[in-house]
């Protein structure tokens, strides 16, 4: 007779596949990105501006997008040289890449899952039953037992477990690949500020060391005034403080300019030891930032982006918690050769195979897939939430920058007259103390204050070049052509960090 039972167990399989594809679906809920209450267009930028109206478009994640290499914008070759270093030295980024490679790899991992697993395997044992056995035809008998064989399994994602995993993996992936963006522009930021603190210390070191000289000048003056009787000891006194004062300050900026070429060092992934930056107080140019930002620019934002894949992410889990409560097709199958003798192995009565379908269902669990539902849901809240404050954060930091620089820009013209303002008034009263008219403690007043703005006025030039940096953080790096002619572009500015 006939062997039937493979027929019969294709037959059985062909029913469950076809009773199970006609209920099945795909579960969960469909993504859609969170809304984001935010305003049309940034309030700094309305008063420098107020002809731009731009609408604001949710953030459209551009992991793939050049970041573009915006330091070059100040115009400074020392600095493009370090930062161009960043990418392959910095550590931080050399651990973002590494996350980014593992979570590439679990996107993968994910997507095995939709084939089938082949597993093969052979065996060769010889065993002996105890003779005191009752019943057992191999008692007291030594067998030997060859086989090799295949095993092959697979479920067929009919209610899309594996679809939302597979989701949940590359939103991930996604996410790291912005995360990797935001690690790089963060870096590449951070050195910048530390360059422009650095040269801010070598514009402060010149002007120290130009007053040195100026007071030197002045109490070797005084000096000769005092040996000819005309100068009292007091003025000599107090010409001889302000000079060590001043030359004290000027030893300790040695103390600040290490600690950012240390700084600058480290980002660079090298040690301290192997960076020096020679000084140097060459102007550094202020970019024309625009004036009319639209909030359009912030979907260039990597953090933004990396936020909202996360929210898709999250909610392929509920799709996945959600597939739990479907029942599972399993397929497997299985077959090969066994033989007591090695040499029977390849002849036709030593094969075995064996086919099954099963469907399995879980009918009761005590709640459990039903909380991990809510905690799915519950994840994918937090994961909004976390969105809109990314975003709101975003427009933080850019009216925090635009701020910074319209009110730094009327501080420092304000700053720049009261520097012509006090040189003037240090060379009247030098010329007075020359002239007999007044004492030296009109000449050390006049001249501590004189020193005080010029220096004030290094800061402010340092704060203005440093909000530029953030800014141009803020809006996610260097910004196109495309994005240039949405808005009103301010005027090309000269920075200066020395008076």
């Amino acid at each position: 007779m006939r062997n039937s039972s493979l027929p019969r167990a294709a037959c059985a399989l062909a029913i469950a596949i076809g009773t199970t594809l006609m209920v099945g679906c795909t579960p969960g809920p469909a993504y859609v990105r969170p809304t984001v209450d935010v305003p049309q267009q940034f309030k700094e930028a309305a008063v420098t501006a107020p002809e731009a109206q731009p609408g604001w478009v949710p953030a459209d994640p551009r992991d793939t997008a050049l970041r573009g290499d915006w330091w070059t914008l100040f115009n400074d070759d020392t600095l493009n040289t370090l930062e161009a270093r960043v990418d392959a030295g910095n550590q931080s980024i050399a651990k973002g890449l590494a996350n980014l490679q593992a979570a590439k790899a679990a996107a993968k991992e994910a997507r095995a899952a939709y084939y089938p697993t082949v597993t093969a395997g052979v065996d060769a044992s010889r065993y002996r039953t105890s003779q005191n056995v009752v019943g057992r035809s191999l008692a007291g008998k030594t067998v030997s037992d060859y086989a090799a064989g295949l095993d092959v399994s697979w479920e067929p994602d009919l209610f899309d477990r594996i679809g939302h995993q597979v989701d949940a993996a590359t939103a991930r992936y996604q996410a790291g690949e912005a995360d990797l963006a935001s690690i790089r522009l963060a870096m590449h930021a951070e050195l910048a500020i530390d360059y422009v603190d650095l040269r801010g210390v070598d514009a402060e070191t010149a002007l120290l060391q130009q007053t040195v000289v100026d007071f030197t000048k002045a109490r070797d003056l005084v000096q000769v005034r005092f040996t000819g009787g005309i100068a009292s000891e007091s003025d000599l006194a107090e010409a001889e403080t302000q000079l060590q004062v001043a030359s004290a300050q000027l030893v300790d900026l040695g103390e600040s300019r290490a600690r950012y070429e240390h700084a600058i060092a480290m980002l660079m992934g090298v040690a301290p030891s192997e960076l020096s930056i020679p000084a140097s107080t060459a102007a550094i140019a202020l970019p024309a930032i625009p004036s009319g930002l639209p909030s359009t620019l912030l979907q260039r934002r990597p953090d933004i982006a990396a936020a909202e894949r996360r929210v898709a992410a999250a909610n392929a889990d509920v799709g996945e918690a959600t597939s739990a409560f479907f029942p599972d097709l399993l397929l497997s199958a299985s077959g090969g050769v066994e033989a007591s003798r090695f040499t029977q192995l390849a002849t036709l009565p030593s094969r075995f195979w064996a086919i099954g379908p099963a469907l399995v269902g879980t009918l009761f669990d005590g709640g459990r897939r039903k909380q991990e539902l809510h905690q799915a849901e519950a994840r994918e809240s937090g994961a909004a939430a976390d969105y809109r404050q990314t975003v709101l954060s975003a427009f933080q930091d850019v009216e925090d920058n635009l701020s910074s620089l319209r009110v730094l820009s009327d501080e420092s013209g304000t700053q720049q007259r009261a520097v012509v303002a006090s040189g003037r008034a240090e060379q009247l009263a030098l010329a007075r103390y020359k002239a007999g008219a007044t004492d030296y403690l009109e000449v050390a007043t006049t001249q501590s204050v004189s020193l005080d703005q010029r220096r004030v006025y290094v800061e402010l030039s340092r704060r203005q070049l440093e909000s530029d940096i953030r800014l141009i953080k803020a809006i996610g790096g260097d910004w196109s052509a495309d994005d240039l002619s949405k808005v009103s572009t301010g005027s090309t500015r000269q920075g200066r960090l020395a008076p």
